[in-house]
């Protein structure tokens, strides 16, 4: 075989070489060409579903279920309404999810964004969630809104028989046991708003108390929450540093060192005996 004819011959088995691996790469490009464009909506749809899992979305779309309930069935002009309510505390902040102040009194609204089965009694420290072959336990939900309605207590000195708990439950959840008849599901607080007729507070005390109220929150902010979720985190720690809520003094552990009491250790003012702040611990 001559030179040229083994440079032809080489020439056209490069080419067909060429040709396979461009026949090879087509067929991997069709291949893949479905799997991208899977990708590219499966991976955020993913991403948005772990989110809608999350402790935080759950509580979110929760309160803005309640909010949309309140503004089709509570009239804006008899319940005045406040959402995401800071308000300050002897041990840090409390964060109250809803707040309706009206003539027939104040509903204090905590919302609960929970599926599956739910026990609980109105004195026991802790329900259950079932769900499915999982078990959990979370705080008793009235025992919760009961700090929030002390909070609102102190800083409105509005009487403890003008202020209503009220709890509700979103998400699909079933109580199996007997619960009080201010928890409630789904839009069920409504009804138990609706149920007070009769007229304890004039027009102008509802305003002074919104006013008040608007006045002595801490603002609505992301910097709002973040301090909140740092007071939570100090109070579950009894060695955590604390600060008096009269002076800003540091408190201190105290142990009480007579009395019938003899022994019991406390949080004490630093700054005794000018000021005599005490939080038990």
């Amino acid at each position: 075989m001559s030179e040229s004819a083994r440079s032809l011959d080489l020439s056209d088995r490069n080419g067909c070489q060429k040709a396979l691996l461009k026949e090879e790469a087509m067929d991997y490009a069709v291949i893949l060409r479905p799997l991208f464009s899977t990708a590219t909506w499966l991976i955020p749809t993913l991403l948005l579903i772990g989110l809608l899992k999350s402790p935080w979305a759950k509580g979110h779309i929760g309160e803005l279920l309640v909010r949309l309930f309140a503004h089709w069935q509570l009239d804006r002009q008899t319940y005045r309404r406040l959402h995401n309510v800071t308000l300050n505390t002897p041990d840090g902040t409390t964060q109250i999810d809803h707040v309706f102040l009206s003539p027939y009194g104040l509903f204090v609204l905590e919302t609960k964004n929970m599926s599956g089965w739910i026990f609980g009694s109105e004195k026991q420290a802790q329900w259950t969630q079932k769900l499915y072959k999982h078990t959990f336990k979370f705080q008793n939900p009235l025992r919760q809104n009961y700090k929030h309605l002390k909070a609102l207590e102190a800083t409105l000195g509005v009487s403890p028989e003008h202020l209503h708990s009220v709890i509700t439950f979103v998400g699909g959840s079933t109580f199996k046991t007997e619960v009080p008849a201010n928890v409630t599901q789904g839009i069920g607080f409504i009804r138990y708003i609706h149920s007070f007729r009769h007229p304890v507070f004039s027009e102008t005390e509802v305003d002074a108390m919104l006013k008040a109220l608007q006045t002595g929150r801490h603002a609505p902010t992301l910097a709002t929450h973040r301090e909140h979720v740092q007071n939570l985190k100090r109070r579950s720690d009894p060695t955590a540093e604390r600060q008096c809520p009269k002076c800003g003094s540091a408190l201190l552990i105290r142990t009480v060192k007579s009395g019938p009491k003899a022994g019991q250790q406390f949080w004490g003012c630093s700054g005794f005996p000018k000021c005599r702040t005490m939080q038990s611990i």
